[in-house]
């Protein structure tokens, strides 16, 4: 508020008064050399003040990281020395895995019983990394575009892709889908699980909108639809370790058995949630390719973008070629 009074002042005084006297100039000429004076005092406090801020940042940074370096040796301080005498020989935890993890998991994949059963809520946790982090990029890459911005606003054609992606994809698309679902469901009879059969499918998707474009694979899975199956996923994960700790630690029956080891349909959860970790996996890598995208952040490509690609001898064509 005052410094706009005194801009207005300011203003003001460097309009011409004819009728003024000579006693009137002078004040008038001095009011204004005060509040130029101030402006000029104000004008080098600011940049005073934020290197002070800046300082001040600094030493709070430097001072929050040796708390956490000096908290985590103190907690590390009572552990036994590295090959002392008095050190455990044995590791309790690992012996339980190898030899109850069969019949109290029922999974013949004794990883997959470690970590989908004993350490379940680890892998959820893990899951829900790759949900935040697909959050971030959705919040920061899915903006609405500007008034003057007519490139995200009105989509273009689908570029013709090169035939020898379309007949790979065509061939390959297929296969890996069904790999990676065989993947997922066999992860609890051996190698294999949600994460790499999920990795296997996503890949898949990627090189489907690659060969045929944002139209046809938004058609087949959107973004909407990645959203909407990664948090269904995530809940049901969720929700049912919930259920089975729940029962567990009061002594209920769950109504959740470890089956037969060896058969398909057996494990108890740890094949849904295989299937669960599977999707979450499978849609996030899918959601970040087409993300960065249909964002611009990826380079156009024959098919894989969704702009049409610049006929030759046009002015866009030439302009490329110019800037290559």
């Amino acid at each position: 508020m005052r410094n706009d009074l005194d801009q207005d002042l300011r203003a003001s005084l460097e309009e011409p008064v004819p009728s003024a006297s000579p006693l009137d100039q002078a004040h008038l000429l001095q009011h204004r050399s005060a509040v130029l004076r101030e402006e000029n005092d104000l004008s080098r406090m600011e940049p005073d003040a934020l290197r002070r801020l800046r300082i001040l940042y600094r030493v709070l940074s430097v001072l929050v990281a040796c708390g956490i370096v000096g908290t985590l040796l103190w907690g590390v301080a009572d552990l036994p020395a590295f090959g002392g005498g008095a050190n455990p020989t044995e590791n309790e935890v690992m012996d339980r895995y190898l030899s109850e993890g069969m019949r109290e998991g029922g999974a013949t994949n004794l990883v997959a019983n470690m970590i989908l059963d004993y350490r379940a809520f680890d892998t959820l946790g893990e899951s829900h990394v790759l949900f935040t982090a697909a959050c971030a990029v959705l919040l920061l890459l899915s903006r609405e575009p500007e008034r003057g911005d007519l490139s995200r606003s009105v989509p273009e054609a689908d570029a013709p892709a090169d035939p020898v992606l379309v007949f790979t994809a065509r061939v390959l698309c297929p296969a890996l889908l069904l790999f990676g679902l065989y993947v997922v469901l066999n992860g609890h009879l051996g190698p294999g699980g949600g994460f790499s059969g999920g990795t296997v499918m996503g890949a898949a998707l990627i090189l489907y909108r690659c060969a045929f474009g944002r139209r046809r694979a938004s058609a087949f899975l959107s973004l909407r639809g990645c959203r909407t199956l990664t948090g269904a996923a995530l809940a049901f994960y969720a929700l049912s370790k919930a259920w089975s700790f729940f029962t567990g630690a009061n002594h209920l029956p769950s109504g959740i058995g470890p089956g037969t080891p060896g058969a398909i349909l057996s494990a108890g959860l740890i094949l849904p949630l295989n299937i669960a970790v599977g999707c979450v996996v499978c849609c996030t890598m899918y959601g970040f390719f087409a993300l960065f995208e249909e964002s611009g952040i990826l380079p156009e490509g024959d098919g894989s973008s969704g702009r049409s690609r610049p006929e030759p001898g046009s002015s866009r064509f030439r302009k490329g070629g110019a800037e290559a």
